[in-house]
C-alpha cells in the first residue's frame, strides 16, 4: 500500500512517500481502506519533534491520527457485518491507503454524511464539542473566536452561533474573516494589527463573556485582555506554545481559565460520545466543515507547508489514491 513515512524529525520535507505491506488485523482489530486522512496541526508539530514525552513517535512511522474510509477485513472476534461499512476511524496512524485499528476505534458514518465530511471532524469535531460544553456559551452573550477559520474554530463559530451567542472572529486574512462571517460571526477582526484586542472590546461593548484560544502562545495569551471581567478564557492553541495567561490577574478579574490541553487527551469513552454526537449533528445539517483544501497522499508536505504558513482556510485533508486537490479558498 501507498503511505507516507517519517524516517527523521524535521520539516515538511521529512514526509515520504513509500510503499509498505498491507496491514493484517490481529484480534479485536479491523482493516479500514482510508478514503480521506485527517490532518490537524498536531501534526506538523510532532512531525518535527515536539512533544515527545505527551505523544511519542519510534522512528520510523506513518503520521496522523486517523479519517474516514470503509472496513475491508476484520480480525478474530469481531462481527463480519462491518466490512464493507463506511466508518470513521481515530488510531495512531492515518496517512496511508489502509491503516489497522482496534474495533473500539471505528464508528460508523450515519447515512447522507458524505464520508470527507466525517473525515473532517475525527478530531476538530471531538474538540471543537468538548471546548463548546466547557464554554458553554449563553444566548446574547459575546464570544470571541481566534484563529476562527481553523478546522476548529469555524465550528466553534457555529456552535456558538447556534447556541444563540454573539460571535467575534479573529483571523488574519480577508478570506479567513470572509468565511467567518459566513459561519454566522457579526464581528470580525483582524489579529495581526497592534489594536485588535482594542477593537474586540469596542466591538462587544466592553469585552467577550467567552474566549476560544485557537492559537496559543503570545497571542492567546494576550487574547484574555478581549475578556469582560468574570468572562471565561478557554484555550487549545499550540502553534507558537500554550498560551501562559497571568493567573493573578485573571484571578482579581474573575476571568476562569480553562486549558484541557493540560490534563491530556480524553479518554475513548469520551472522545466515542463525543464524535458521535458530532456526526449525527453534521448528518443533519446542523454542523459543516469548512474543509478549505485537499491533497493526494504523496504531497502531505505540501499540506503541512501550508498550515505552518498559516495560509490554509478552513480544514484539510488528504485524499487516497490520487484524489484531486482542492485549492485553498
Amino acid at each position: 500500500m501507498h503511505a507516507i513515512q517519517v524516517a527523521s524529525f524535521g520539516a515538511p520535507e521529512v514526509l515520504t512517500p513509500v510503499d509498505l505491506p498491507d496491514p493484517v488485523p490481529g484480534p479485536g482489530q479491523v482493516v479500514v481502506g482510508m478514503a480521506a486522512a485527517d490532518i490537524i496541526f498536531l501534526d506538523t508539530l510532532l512531525r518535527g519533534g515536539w512533544g515527545q514525552d505527551i505523544f511519542p513517535r519510534t522512528l520510523p512511522y506513518v503520521p496522523g491520527g486517523g479519517g474516514a474510509g470503509e472496513v475491508l477485513t476484520v480480525g478474530e472476534g469481531v462481527d463480519a457485518a462491518w466490512v464493507g461499512r463506511r466508518v470513521t476511524v481515530r488510531t495512531g496512524v492515518g496517512y496511508a491507503e489502509r491503516v489497522v485499528a482496534d474495533e473500539g476505534e471505528i464508528m460508523p458514518i450515519p447515512d447522507g454524511l458524505a464520508t470527507e465530511t466525517a473525515a473532517a471532524l475525527v478530531h476538530d469535531g471531538v474538540t471543537a464539542l468538548d471546548l463548546h460544553r466547557r464554554g458553554a456559551p449563553r444566548e446574547g452573550e459575546w464570544v470571541l473566536v481566534s484563529a476562527a477559520a481553523g478546522g476548529a474554530g469555524t465550528l466553534l463559530v457555529q456552535l456558538a452561533v447556534e447556541a444563540g451567542a454573539r460571535v467575534a472572529a479573529a483571523a488574519s486574512s480577508d478570506a479567513k474573516r470572509t468565511l467567518a462571517r459566513e459561519l454566522g460571526a457579526e464581528v470580525t477582526v483582524d489579529y495581526t494589527r497592534a489594536d485588535w484586542i482594542e477593537r474586540v472590546r469596542e466591538a462587544t461593548g466592553g469585552g467577550a463573556a467567552l474566549v476560544y484560544d485557537g492559537a496559543g502562545g503570545a497571542l492567546g495569551s494576550a487574547a484574555v485582555a478581549a475578556l469582560a471581567d468574570g468572562g471565561r478564557f478557554v484555550t487549545y492553541g499550540t502553534a507558537d506554545g500554550f498560551a501562559a495567561p497571568d493567573r493573578e490577574t485573571a484571578a482579581r478579574r474573575g476571568v476562569r481559565l480553562l486549558m484541557p490541553l493540560l490534563d491530556g487527551p480524553p479518554d475513548q469513552e469520551t472522545v466515542r460520545e463525543l464524535l458521535g454526537e458530532v456526526l449525527e449533528r453534521a448528518a443533519k445539517g446542523r454542523l459543516r466543515p469548512a474543509i478549505g483544501a485537499t491533497y493526494p497522499l504523496e504531497r502531505a508536505a505540501e499540506a503541512h507547508r501550508a498550515l505552518a504558513a498559516r495560509t490554509t482556510v478552513g480544514k484539510s485533508l488528504l485524499f487516497m489514491n490520487g484524489g484531486a486537490t482542492r485549492p485553498t479558498v
